[in-house]
């Protein structure tokens, strides 16, 4: 099935949807302003060393100090030399995987180089690692990989005999006795040699620039900085599938041209500069796609509907078959739902770019057989995600467990920020929770304070509950204090907010 990619263009931000036969699969979001930060290398200062949690705080400059455990940073074969035999022998010894304490490896103050695998979510900060990979068109180099010659092959390559021919041919481009690793990408399958020592040629280029730049900076310092967004598209996105890539800037068009023609020649005559009246986005409906993917309900065809909740541990759907009555059976009729929810539920994990811990609450099947094909059908829908993800099977309670890897921040936390109101939760306190809330305060101002008067300011429906229901508790506790107790309207207030003014 054909693929059309769409790249929408401003100055503030890049917008790409990935449409197949009509229905928008994937969404990303770039604004010039903040940029994603996978994939960047920066020149960092350890500035905490935690011995207990075996990891370490790296300032590379960002708004939190980056988080770096001791399984992710790379040893050399000296330092590897030097492990005691008893850390050896018996894998840990305070450190991870074989690692030597990271006490040992790492002091305050000292400068590292760290790429960000993981970008700051919420009230954490960014992951690292000091294991740098630098993703090209057809191969990623591991520049300090001390293995010559080490080659690693795509998982998503599966036929043995490609992944020996592959293998080879790029051993026979490197050269001899020169340490650095490259892992072989899925588009490479149909490299030619040309294109494969262009690649290699390009890497070990930008990372002696790297390097260089490393040695006359200080710290922190960006040295690296991974492809825009619409870069990104030509090396990561496109497959043979693709039928077309449009672009809505004419800048923007011959910006990528130019980056197409000197690493992915072959896409070029894809790249389409679109020039029609309506706004590229319109005609696929995709900003409508995307109000429905901020959105916690996911409407079916045949009536059922999903429910996904996203919070900072995970994510979790619920299957409902809503005003679905169209099988022969009940359990017939929630099979069906199951199997159409399966695969929504492929397609909104790609929409929303969801990640981390996924639970799937399908609607209770008796039946291990439709189990087993629900599983099938979720599994061959997720099968169009290029996401690594993992998949067990039904729970006890009925639950299917999920991961899928987490890189970049979801659609929702792009574009959305958490209700000032609420705060997040979801939920505010009721007017007459607030009016309770309001009168304890009172009473234990009333007993530290002795003012003339005692005003509050509240929201309009805080306000309108003590005029009406809750008048008779208002006069009662002001004939107990003694004092008159005066009311505002304060419409800037929102329904949990108050305050009491002494006067």
């Amino acid at each position: 099935m054909s693929e059309d990619i769409l790249i929408n263009v401003t100055p503030q931000e890049t917008r790409v949807a990935v449409v197949l036969q009509g229905a928008v699969q994937e969404l990303h979001v770039e604004r010039t302003a903040s940029r994603g930060l996978v994939s960047n290398i920066y020149l960092g200062k350890v500035v905490r060393v935690l011995p207990g949690m075996q990891s370490a705080f790296i300032d590379v400059g960002l708004e939190r100090a980056a988080f770096l455990h001791v399984a992710d940073i790379w040893l050399n074969e000296l330092q590897r030399s030097q492990q005691r035999p008893a850390e050896q022998e018996s894998g840990k010894a305070n450190g991870s995987n074989g690692h030597p304490p990271i006490e040992r490896l790492l002091h305050e103050g000292q400068s590292l180089m760290v790429q960000i695998v993981k970008e700051p979510l919420g009230t954490k900060g960014a992951r690292l690692t000091t294991q740098i990979s630098i993703a090209g068109r057809m191969l990623v180099y591991l520049p300090l990989d001390t293995h010559v010659g080490h080659i690693g092959i795509s998982q998503r390559i599966e036929d043995e005999t490609e992944r020996q021919l592959l293998r080879s041919k790029v051993q026979q481009l490197l050269p001899p006795d020169e340490p650095g690793g490259f892992i072989v990408r899925t588009v490479a399958e149909d490299a030619s040699d040309a294109d494969l020592a262009s690649d290699i040629a390009y890497l070990r280029k930008l990372w002696q620039t790297i390097v260089a730049d490393s040695q006359t900076q200080g710290t922190p310092t960006l040295l690296y900085q991974d492809l825009s967004l619409a870069q990104r598209v030509l090396r990561d996105f496109v497959s043979d599938e693709t039928a077309s890539i449009q672009i809505d800037s004419r800048e923007g068009y011959q910006s990528l041209m130019e980056f197409g023609e000197r690493f992915v020649p072959s896409v070029t005559q894809r790249i389409l500069h679109y020039t029609g009246e309506r706004p590229l986005f319109d005609l696929y409906s995709v900003d409508e796609e995307i109000e429905r993917a901020l959105g916690r309900r996911v409407d079916l065809k045949s009536g059922g509907y999903l429910v996904l909740d996203q919070t900072e541990a995970m994510t979790t759907i619920d299957v409902n078959t809503g005003g679905f009555v169209g099988g022969r059976s009940f359990d017939d009729t929630i099979f069906k739902t199951n199997l159409e929810a399966a695969q929504a539920i492929a397609r909104q994990l790609r929409l929303r770019n969801l990640g981390g811990i996924i639970i799937l609450d399908f609607i209770d099947m008796e039946s291990v057989e439709h189990q087993d094909a629900v599983l099938t059908e979720l599994k061959k829908a997720l099968g169009r995600d290029y996401t690594k993800m993992t998949v067990n099977g039904f729970t006890q309670l009925g639950l299917v467990e999920m991961t899928r890897k987490r890189t970049r921040e979801s659609l929702a936390h792009v574009l959305c920020e958490p209700c000032p109101t609420c705060s997040g939760k979801g939920e505010i306190k009721t007017a007459r929770t607030v009016c309770y809330e309001i009168l304890r305060e009172l009473l234990r101002e009333s007993r530290q304070f002795n003012p003339r008067e005692f005003r509050v300011l509240a929201s309009q429906q805080v306000i309108d509950l003590f005029l009406e229901e809750e008048s008779q508790h208002l006069a009662m506790l002001g004939d107990f204090i003694a004092k008159p107790i005066s009311l505002q309207v304060d419409t800037m207030y929102h329904q949990e907010q108050y305050d009491i003014i002494l006067m």
